[in-house]
C-alpha cells in the first residue's frame, strides 16, 4: 500500500492524539480534500485514493476517528470516541482538522468526503461548517433516523445497563456486520459484503485496526450521529453542492436505496444542488472495489470536481516549509 506523504498528530482539547495522513498535490494545486473513514477501518486504506486526487491537484487530508487506527487517549481508547459526548468529540475532533487544513492551503476550495460512518460525520460537519466549504461528498452512508434507529437506541441502553458501555456491542454487531456478511450468496469471507476484490477483502481480514465490533458506546454515539444528521438537513446550506454516491450491492445501504431516498430528503430539506449516483452491481467499499465498479465511481466524481474546483483555477503549489 502506498503511504501519505506526510503524517502529523494534532493534540485534540481533551488529550486525545489525533492521528492526522496529508498528501500534497504532485504539482499545481486545485483545492483540499478532506477524507473522513468509515467503521472499524482507518485513513490509511484510502492512501490510493489520496495519491489519485493528489495527481488531481488536491491536498488530501485523512484522519483517524477516536477510537480507531493509530489515534490514542484516555479520552478516546481503542474502539471507543470518548467516555461521554462521544459523538460531540469526533466532530470537535473534524473541526480541528479542517482548520489545520485550510492553514496548510489558505485560499483553495475545500470539499469533504465520508464513506459510511464517515459519511455521518461529514453530513454532521458541514451542517456547522457548511459556509466554508465548496462540496459535500456522502458515499455509501444511510441517514434514515427513523423508527428502527430509536429502537436500536433504547436496545442499546438495555446493554449498557446489563454489560457496561465499554465492551463489544453483541447487539450493533448482529443488526449490521453479521447480518450484512449474510446478504452475499455463496460468500468466502465475512467481509465479503464489503467488496469483490478479493485482494482488498484478504488485506482488510489481516489488519488488526480493521473488522472490530464497536462499543456499547461507539454504537450509540454512532445512532446520535444518524438522528442528529437526518433530522439537521436542512442546515446545510442550500446552494452547497452535495455529491451521493451508492453500491446496487451494498446491504448497509439497501442496495443504494438509501443514498437515493437521502438524496431526495436533501432536496425537500432545501439543497438545490444534489447529485446521486447509485453503481450497480456495488459493494460497500466503493474505493476499494474491482475497477468494474471503482471506475463509474471515480469518473462521477471527478466530474463532479471538475464544476467544485475546476481545473482552470490551478495554481502553482506553494513550496514545502523546511
Amino acid at each position: 500500500m502506498a503511504m501519505f506523504d506526510e503524517a502529523h498528530l494534532l493534540e485534540a482539547d481533551d488529550g486525545a492524539m489525533i492521528r492526522l495522513r496529508h498528501s500534497r498535490p504532485s504539482a499545481l494545486e486545485r483545492g483540499v480534500l478532506l477524507v473522513h473513514h468509515g467503521l472499524a477501518e482507518h485513513s490509511l486504506r484510502y492512501a490510493r485514493f489520496a495519491e489519485e486526487m493528489a495527481a488531481l491537484g488536491f491536498h488530501v487530508f485523512a484522519h483517524d476517528h477516536r477510537g480507531h487506527g493509530e489515534t490514542r487517549g484516555r479520552e478516546a481508547p481503542p474502539r471507543r470516541f470518548a467516555a461521554r459526548d462521544g459523538a460531540l468529540r469526533v466532530l470537535e475532533d473534524a473541526r480541528l482538522v479542517h482548520e489545520r487544513a485550510m492553514a496548510e492551503a489558505p485560499g483553495l476550495p475545500v470539499v469533504l468526503l465520508g464513506h459510511s460512518m464517515g459519511g455521518l460525520i461529514a453530513l454532521n460537519h458541514a451542517r456547522r461548517h457548511g459556509g466554508e466549504l465548496a462540496g459535500l461528498c456522502v458515499w455509501n452512508a444511510d441517514v434514515e433516523g427513523g423508527r428502527q434507529v430509536r429502537l436500536g437506541r433504547l436496545a442499546l441502553k438495555v446493554e449498557r445497563a446489563l454489560k457496561g458501555s465499554d465492551v463489544a456491542s453483541a447487539l450493533f454487531a448482529r443488526a449490521t456486520f453479521e447480518t450484512w456478511a449474510r446478504s452475499v450468496p455463496q460468500r468466502r469471507t465475512p467481509a465479503d459484503w464489503l467488496s469483490h476484490d478479493r485482494y482488498e477483502i484478504e488485506a482488510y481480514l489481516a489488519d488488526p485496526l480493521c473488522g472490530w465490533t464497536p462499543t456499547v458506546s461507539m454504537a450509540e454515539d454512532i445512532l446520535a450521529l444518524i438522528l442528529k444528521g437526518s433530522a439537521g438537513l436542512c442546515d446545510l446550506p442550500p446552494a452547497l453542492p452535495v455529491h451521493l454516491l451508492g453500491g446496487g450491492a451494498d446491504p448497509a445501504t439497501d442496495g443504494g436505496t438509501g443514498v437515493a431516498r437521502l438524496g431526495e430528503r436533501l432536496r425537500r430539506a432545501g439543497s438545490r444542488d444534489v447529485t446521486t449516483r447509485v453503481v450497480p452491481g456495488a459493494r460497500h467499499e466503493t474505493l476499494n472495489e474491482t475497477d468494474t465498479y471503482r471506475d463509474p465511481a471515480l469518473r462521477s466524481l471527478t466530474l463532479w470536481l471538475e464544476r467544485i474546483a475546476p481545473r482552470t483555477s490551478l495554481k502553482p503549489q506553494a513550496p514545502a516549509e523546511a
